[in-house]
């Protein structure tokens, strides 16, 4: 970095990056340079002239691309947007939260760029006894709100709406591909979900994890699904019936890796230079292979992850749009670290790399409305990722990191990495 003020701090959130290759979230551009002011990027484009106001950051001829984006998690602590954004991911976003722990985590990370950015469905609409309810048998969660009924319905959006959700999950799950049996919400409930979530201007988001689910959601209405189906493969008509009802889908690919194959793909880049010494011990041991733990229940005859695979290779071809989604927090998995391996997935899925990167920054930013977000353009906020290399060629560059920003403000990989390895 060069500057004329020594004293960087005057200028957080305003920066000039040259000598870079700019993915603005859909492609490569013949921009150079990006200047950002108060932590909004104000001019992209060729050889931007620097002034003394500003830092400059050298590129190095890497790529700068918009802040990751991760379509799906689920957060149980501040730390793990902290843990998130020493990754590139500069958003979250949360699929189940219980009220009391959104607050706490909104509350302890407001107005601050040191972490990623959050926005969250909270409690999200299962029938009683239903998934995840088993989350709070084994402690994970504690006791949360359900639906048994249509009557309770508008209630319980309603409550949503007062807890700041900013959309409505609803939890499609009968427990087939877990192995286990578990109540499920009826299709008439679903139904009435989409129409209150609509009616209070909320998104709705589908959990699904067979085909009869994925079906059902479409025909109720929802604005997309959570996950994709591992029950079967897709039906012919499938992809042309989620292309026409205007959906978009996050298949949450490498946990569905992880739960029918039995390990994670992170496993093998857990020592690569510029992921693995980022990684807490925590998060660490959460992604080194060990398939007696990964999961607590067992994916019966036939369920496979290789049919979700199908699934987004015959969304793609239809023009579904596709998010990048790793379901945080479940399976042994580590935030922010699991996005780069999620990347990788879809492109094994039949996705462009540049198809993968849209997936994790201007796909799920025009899907959620995040208007502020997801490319590289004036106006936008600058939450920005350096990495080495060329990611639209090959997708493991992402795993290249070489700077964050968020809202322009550096984020210091070092010093979130000592401390923990003190």
């Amino acid at each position: 970095m060069t500057g004329v003020d020594s004293d960087d701090s005057l200028r957080a959130g305003s920066l000039l990056i040259t000598n870079v290759r700019v993915f603005d979230g859909v492609e490569i551009t013949e921009d150079d340079s990006v200047l950002v002011r108060d932590g909004v990027i104000e001019q992209v484009g060729i050889g931007i002239t620097a002034t003394p106001d500003l830092i400059t950051v050298d590129g190095g001829g890497g790529t700068l691309l918009p802040g990751l984006i991760d379509a799906h998690t689920h957060v149980t602590a501040a730390s793990d947007l902290a843990i998130a954004l020493a990754f590139g991911v500069t958003t979250e976003l949360d699929m189940f939260c219980t009220t009391e722990l959104l607050a706490e985590v909104r509350t302890s990370t407001r107005g601050r760029t040191d972490h990623a950015d959050l926005r969250s469905a909270g409690v999200g609409a299962a029938a009683p006894g239903g998934h995840p309810s088993q989350l709070v048998q084994w402690g994970i969660y504690p006791a949360f709100p359900t639906v048994a009924s249509i009557d309770q319905v508008d209630a319980f959006v309603a409550d949503r709406v007062a807890e700041g959700a900013d959309y409505l999950k609803i939890l499609l799950e009968d427990g087939q591909t877990f192995g286990i049996e578990t109540p499920a919400l009826e299709p008439e409930v679903v139904r009435a979900l989409v129409v209150a979530g609509r009616a209070a201007g909320l998104l709705t988001i589908s959990h699904v994890s067979t085909h009869a689910d994925a079906d059902l959601a479409i025909d109720a209405g929802v604005d997309g699904l959570a996950h994709l189906f591992i029950d079967r493969p897709p039906d012919a008509d499938f992809a042309r019936r989620a292309a026409d009802a205007g959906i978009f889908v996050t298949p949450t690919l490498t946990v569905f890796e992880a739960f029918t194959g039995g390990a994670r793909r992170e496993a093998a880049f857990v020592d690569h230079p510029r992921l693995g010494p980022y990684l807490d011990p925590r998060s660490r041991a959460s992604v080194i292979p060990d398939p007696d733990q990964s999961f607590q229940m067992t994916p019966p005859a036939g369920v496979s992850h290789e049919h979700a695979f199908a699934g987004t290779a015959a969304l793609r071809q239809a023009g579904v749009p596709i998010l990048a989604g790793t379901d945080a927090a479940t399976g042994r998995s580590a935030h922010g670290f699991c996005l780069h391996a999620e990347l990788a997935a879809l492109v094994d899925a039949g996705l462009s790399p540049a198809e993968a990167l849209r997936a994790a920054t201007a796909a799920p930013a025009e899907a959620f409305g995040l208007a502020d977000r997801g490319r590289i353009e004036a106006g936008r906020s600058a939450d920005l990722l350096l990495v080495d290399g060329d990611p639209t060629a090959d997708i493991t560059a992402t795993r290249e990191i070489r700077e964050i920003w968020r809202q322009g403000v550096r984020f210091d990989r070092e010093a979130h990495r000592k401390a923990f390895n003190v």
